[in-house]
């Protein structure tokens, strides 16, 4: 065989991006998600292409690519057979077997994000062992292994339904099993909002899941070599970009509609919608087509969020079931509709009748069908023996310190307290200590200082984040010199103001707030009272409130002196 620098260039580029995913994925899950699992999100998704690897070159390939029946290929361990009859024109086989290996890795990790904060680490190992050796190549083949499927004109160009969706409905059925998060629902099965803890991560992931998309979609030309297939690289990047921009700006103004402001996650959600669901006919849609898909998947994807999250009550934390299962089944099956029938043939909007819809609409519904019952298998069969979830205790924690024994992802930062609470509103689980309280240290009361001391008062302010720096510059004009800034979450009786998260209401009890603490002897208990209350005030609800305590005594540890002195700064 000749083989192209060209087109093995191409294809080992595309390979590189869609490699390069897994950052994305990584990133875009674990802002979603809060900060006490983050480093088991990204073990997880560590793990998919690392497990991956080796399980689609020992069965997966072979069984995917290999000349075999309409239904599968063949046993071909370590992929030692002859390919030929399926490789792209002058590609040789390893560059071709590293191009469909991250696919594969790609199909695993997107039922990650939807099985987070609650899933056994040992348990997804498995299943991703399981997706890679047996459920993505069977299906795979039926696509693009010469399979029924293939024979009949099913077209999936990058794999909405052959990737995305297969991993949607993985994601599915696994969320489903497990159950939602504790504390998700309220005793009316009501969904409460859990936030993510990084929106910044969750930006830079989708960002990086958009630029290695010309990868995913553009590499899958498979050829640069002839003036054919590089005006379809153009359109396939053209046609990727414009469904993925359209999808967002159409969320933009749903959500702005629905939700009095436009949603930032379910924006950012929106582009993988777009992306997602063009990635079946983005070589044989038009512009406008594309466009018109992308502002289909950026309306359908909000309300299959909140589909899944207030009917059908399955907690997905980052919304993977709604844009790859939902979106890639859609997508494919709008291929049927707007194809032009210039790599593909006609659809029915331009003329092709229903025969190649017809096609798009079974290949969907059988290779949902043929996954979930998979899937399902594997699932109850990891529940049953091992288990599935982990323990409520290890769940309350955190999965990155009971799966992994780390402490924390972000070592020297301060975290946000979980304030979970269970379904039924009763006490949340409590995470024990070690130490017994009977060996606990005994704490010993030291003796009073010497009375006849000028009184102290503290005066404790709570206001908004935003009026620090204000309230600051007005203490130390008035003489304050220490004070002690603390980052706090409460509420009034006002119980906050509400917002929306991905289209559920925030639970608004806990906001965040600062804590400013200063004790006052020589300064005027009521200048500091008058002074916080002039930069603080603007007469609407949320201005805070200021406490006045008696201190009993001050003592400066570097000096130790007490009492009055211990209040002055003099050298």
């Amino acid at each position: 065989m000749t083989y192209s620098a060209v087109n093995t260039i191409w294809v080992l580029i595309g390979a590189a991006l869609v490699f390069f995913m897994q950052a994305g994925f990584s990133m875009c899950e674990a802002g979603f998600t809060r900060a006490k699992n983050t480093g088991n999100i990204l073990m997880k998704n560590l793990m998919d292409f690392c497990i991956g690897t080796p399980a689609f070159w020992l069965v997966g390939f072979g069984l995917m690519f290999g000349s075999g029946t309409g239904l599968f290929g063949k046993f071909d361990p370590f992929v030692r057979g002859d390919y030929s009859h399926i490789l792209p024109a002058g590609v040789p086989l390893w560059a071709f077997a590293i191009f469909q290996t991250v696919f594969c890795a790609t199909a695993a990790t997107i039922v990650s994000g939807a099985m987070a904060e609650r899933t056994k680490f040992s348990a997804y190992c498995i299943y991703s062992a399981a997706i890679s050796l047996i459920i993505y190549p069977i299906s795979g083949h039926w696509i693009w292994g010469g399979g029924w499927l293939a024979e009949l004109g099913f077209h999936d160009f990058a794999g909405s339904t052959a990737v995305h969706m297969v991993g949607g409905v993985c994601a599915l059925i696994g969320a489903k099993i497990l159950g939602p998060r504790i504390g998700k629902y309220d005793k009316n099965r009501k969904p409460r909002a859990i936030l993510g803890h990084n929106l910044t991560f969750a930006a830079l992931g989708v960002f990086i899941l958009w630029f290695c998309w010309f990868g995913f979609n553009g590499a899958s030309t498979v050829g640069m070599d002839s003036d054919v297939l590089v005006e379809r690289a153009g359109m396939v990047f053209f046609n990727t970009n414009l469904a993925a921009a359209v999808a967002c700006c159409t969320t933009l103004i749903v959500t702005w509609i629905r939700y009095k402001k436009p949603d930032v996650s379910m924006t950012y959600n929106a582009a993988l919608a777009g992306l997602v669901g063009i990635t079946a006919g983005c070589d044989a849609v038009s512009p406008l087509g594309a466009a018109i898909m992308g502002l289909i998947f950026g309306v359908v994807i909000v309300f299959a969020v909140e589909f899944f999250d207030k009917v059908a009550k399955i907690d997905d934390p980052v919304g993977a079931i709604s844009v790859h299962g939902i979106c890639g089944a859609l997508g494919t099956i709008l291929t049927g509709l707007f194809a032009t029938g210039s790599s593909t043939e006609k659809g029915l909007f331009y003329g092709g009748g229903f025969h190649l819809f017809g096609i798009q609409l079974l290949g969907v519904v059988t290779v949902a069908a043929y996954v979930a019952v998979l899937i399902t298998i594997v699932f109850l069969v990891i529940k049953h023996t091992i288990g599935l979830r982990a323990d409520a205790e290890d769940e309350i924690a955190g999965l990155d310190v009971s799966e992994h024994g780390l402490l924390t992802a972000y070592a020297g930062f301060a975290m946000l307290p979980d304030t979970t609470t269970l379904e039924d509103g009763t006490d949340p689980i409590v995470v024990t200590g070690e130490i017994p309280v009977a060996e606990a240290v005994p704490v010993k009361k030291m003796p009073s200082f010497e009375e006849g001391t000028p009184k102290f008062t503290k005066v404790e302010i709570i206001c908004k984040e935003s009026r620090l720096e204000t309230l600051k510059s007005a203490m130390m004009s008035i003489g304050i010199t220490g004070m002690t800034v603390s980052h706090v979450l409460g509420c009034g009786v006002q119980k906050g103001k509400p917002e929306y998260y991905r289209g559920v209401p925030v639970e608004a009890t806990l906001l965040p707030k600062v804590q400013v603490d200063i004790v006052v002897s020589k300064v005027p208990v009521r200048s500091v009272i008058e002074a916080a209350k002039k930069v603080l005030y603007t007469g609407h609800i949320g201005d805070g409130k200021i406490f006045v305590y008696d201190v009993e005594n001050v003592v400066k540890v570097r000096t130790g002196e007490e009492g009055y002195d211990a209040l002055q700064d003099v050298e």
